[in-house]
C-alpha cells in the first residue's frame, strides 16, 4: 500500500478549554448577570469602606477627631490638631489685622498740615470765621471749675466832700499761684479717674510681657479700662481655676480697650500683655466692680 500523509486529516487540539459558556438564542456568549442582592451587597461593602476611611484617616488627619484610636497610632491625630491650631491662629491674626488702628505716614500728615494752613489763610483773606474750637474735655472743665474766680472789684466809697473823687483804677485779679495750678490739675486727674477701684501701671521692655488677674467668683462682673499710653501691645484676656481654663479674647497691636469681664467660673481672670514693638511701652490698667482682689506682680 502506498500511504501518504495528509495534514488536512490530522487531529487538531483546541486552543483553550471553555467551561460551559452561556450563550443566548443567537449563539453569543453572555456576560455575568447582576442580581439585586449582589448590588446591595457591593453597595454596603463600599459604604463600610468609606466610613472606615472617614473615621480612621480623614477625621484624625483634618480635625484631630479620633473616635477609634487608630489615628493616634498612625500619627494622624496630632497632625489634625496642629492643623486646627494653625487655622485658629490664622483667624486670630486676620481679626487683629482688621481691628488694627490706621496710621498715617509723615508725608500724609505734612500734606494735611499744609492744607489746613492754606484754608486758614483763605479764611483770613475773605473774612471767614476761624475754625471751630473743639469742645473742652472733662479734665479741662474740671480744671476751670477748680480755678477760683477773680473777686469783684470793691465799689468806690461814697463822696464825703464836694471835691470830685479821684478816679478809681481797677486792677485785674492776680494769676493763680503755681501751687494752686498744680492742685487744680490733680483735681482734674482725680475727677477723670473717679469711680475706679484699683489702678496699676507697668513699663514693658521690647519683647517683655506681664499678667494681671482678678480673683472672682462665678458670675461676678468687673469693669476695666487699659491703655498702652499711645503705643500698642498684644493681649490675651483669659481665666483659670477650679480645674478649668478659658480664653475670652485676643488681639495684636491694640492701643487700648474698655469693657466688662464676667467670670465663667470661680478663679483668677484677667489679662496678659506683651510688647512686640522696638521701644518700651507703659501699660495702665484701671478696674472696678465685683472681685475679691487684684493679683499683680
Amino acid at each position: 500500500m502506498n500511504n501518504k500523509f495528509d495534514i488536512t486529516h490530522a487531529p487538531q487540539t483546541p486552543l483553550r478549554a471553555e467551561r460551559n459558556p452561556r450563550r443566548d438564542g443567537a449563539g453569543h456568549i453572555r456576560g455575568v448577570e447582576a442580581t439585586s442582592g449582589g448590588l446591595i451587597r457591593s453597595t454596603l461593602i463600599a459604604s463600610g469602606a468609606a466610613a472606615a476611611m472617614l473615621t480612621i484617616v480623614y477625621l484624625p488627619a483634618e480635625y484631630g477627631i479620633d473616635p477609634t484610636g487608630f489615628g493616634a497610632v498612625l500619627g494622624l491625630t496630632e497632625m489634625g490638631q496642629i492643623k486646627q491650631q494653625l487655622y485658629a491662629e490664622a483667624e486670630a491674626e486676620d481679626a487683629a489685622a482688621a481691628n488694627a488702628p490706621v496710621t498715617l505716614d509723615s508725608d500724609t500728615l505734612a500734606r494735611l498740615d499744609r492744607i489746613e494752613a492754606q484754608l486758614a489763610t483763605i479764611g483770613a483773606v475773605i473774612g471767614a470765621p476761624p475754625a471751630v474750637t473743639e469742645a473742652p474735655t472733662e479734665a479741662a472743665e474740671a480744671v476751670s471749675a477748680a480755678t477760683p474766680a477773680p473777686e469783684p472789684a470793691p465799689e468806690p466809697a461814697p463822696e464825703v466832700v464836694a471835691e470830685p473823687a479821684p478816679e478809681v483804677v481797677t486792677e485785674p485779679a492776680p494769676e493763680a499761684a503755681p501751687a494752686e495750678t498744680a492742685a487744680a490739675v490733680e483735681a482734674a486727674v482725680a475727677a477723670a479717674t473717679a469711680g475706679w477701684r484699683d489702678e496699676v501701671s507697668y513699663t514693658l521692655a521690647p519683647g517683655e510681657g506681664i499678667e494681671v488677674k482678678l480673683a472672682m467668683q462665678e458670675g461676678q462682673t468687673a469693669r476695666f479700662y487699659w491703655t498702652a499710653n499711645g503705643a500698642v501691645v498684644n493681649y490675651d484676656t483669659h481665666g483659670d481655676g477650679s480645674g478649668q481654663k478659658v480664653s475670652y479674647e485676643q488681639g495684636r497691636g491694640v492701643p487700648e480697650q474698655e469693657g466688662e469681664l464676667t467670670a465663667a467660673f470661680t478663679g483668677n481672670h484677667g489679662w496678659f500683655w506683651r510688647n512686640r514693638t522696638d521701644a518700651p511701652v507703659t501699660v495702665t490698667l484701671r478696674t472696678a466692680g465685683d472681685y475679691t482682689e487684684m493679683k499683680a506682680p
